[in-house]
């Protein structure tokens, strides 16, 4: 191999090795630029989207995953054009590869096209007591793929949408008031009317108690050892709970006090000794 030859083997690859090394340093340097500022515009989304107080922050995790993987792939596509990869072939490779992908992972797709109608038609948001797929909690956060509530018995639950959305849902808070429904028996020997006076003046005194609808205390049913009365009232939907408890106590303070009896369960038995008697001659 003459001289001239092995000169330009070494200058090609001493040119070669110069290039490569100055685009993988290229590449370093985007990659890093890159993944800072995936950190930095989620940050910056995040904090945007907490000031303007008009975005729903069921939406907000979405938005901000949406901003953080959006600068991450520009950031690929700019790597690889930094090496002459052409990006337009690697879209279209990337557009049957998630073909491909799509197919074979049909259930986890399921789960972001439920995730995305949870956020289209929003029948639950963050916050919103409810009863899904047989959970009871308070929902934490509606992802692409999971909805995570959290328990009364504070037990994180994480379910994936598929089945919180082919599921039926009953939302607590969707409404501003609701309906408290106590049911207390009497004696059969207590005046009936001065008993439901009582339950009412009681359930008008508490101030969470609404005027509008009208409050209710009435003769639900005669059961086999009391008159049954029903109490109907309504109240904001944060203090149903609260005013439930109030009222119980209340209502049977003031029983006790001014001699209303809430009895227990009891039978009357009838015995008839002469049948007996002339059974056994």
């Amino acid at each position: 191999m003459t001289p001239d030859i092995l000169r330009d083997l070494k200058l090609f690859a001493t040119t070669t090795l110069l290039d490569f090394g100055m685009n993988l340093l290229g590449a370093v340097v985007i990659l890093v630029v890159g993944w800072w500022l995936a950190g930095w515009a989620t940050r910056m989304a995040r904090r945007a989207l907490d000031r303007s107080g008009q975005v729903d922050a069921t939406l907000k995790p979405l938005a901000v995953s949406l901003v953080r993987y959006t600068v991450l792939v520009v950031t690929a596509l700019a790597v690889l054009a930094r090496f002459g990869v052409q990006t337009t072939s690697i879209v279209a490779v990337l557009g049957a590869a998630g073909l491909a992908i799509g197919l074979a992972l049909q259930g986890t797709l399921s789960n972001v096209a439920a995730g995305v109608m949870l956020l289209v038609l929003r029948p639950l948001k963050v916050g919103d007591t409810i009863v899904v797929s047989g959970h009871t909690g308070t929902v934490l956060q509606v992802g692409l793929f999971t909805t995570e509530i959290n328990t009364p018995d504070n037990v994180f639950v994480s379910l994936p949408n598929s089945s919180v959305w082919n599921s039926s849902i009953i939302n607590y808070s969707r409404n501003g008031t609701r309906r408290i429904d106590l049911t207390i028996g009497i004696s059969y020997d207590d005046d009936i009317d001065g008993a439901i006076a009582l339950a009412m003046s009681e359930v008008t005194a508490d101030a969470r108690v609404l005027e509008a609808p009208e409050p209710l205390v009435a003769v639900r049913g005669l059961g086999e050892s009391s008159v049954d009365l029903v109490v109907r009232a309504y109240v904001a939907t944060p203090d149903f709970w609260p005013a439930t408890f109030a009222l119980y106590r209340a209502i049977k303070l003031r029983f006790d006090h001014e001699g209303v009896t809430i009895p227990y369960p009891q039978r009357t038995l009838h015995v008839a000794s002469g049948a007996f008697a002339n059974a056994a001659e």
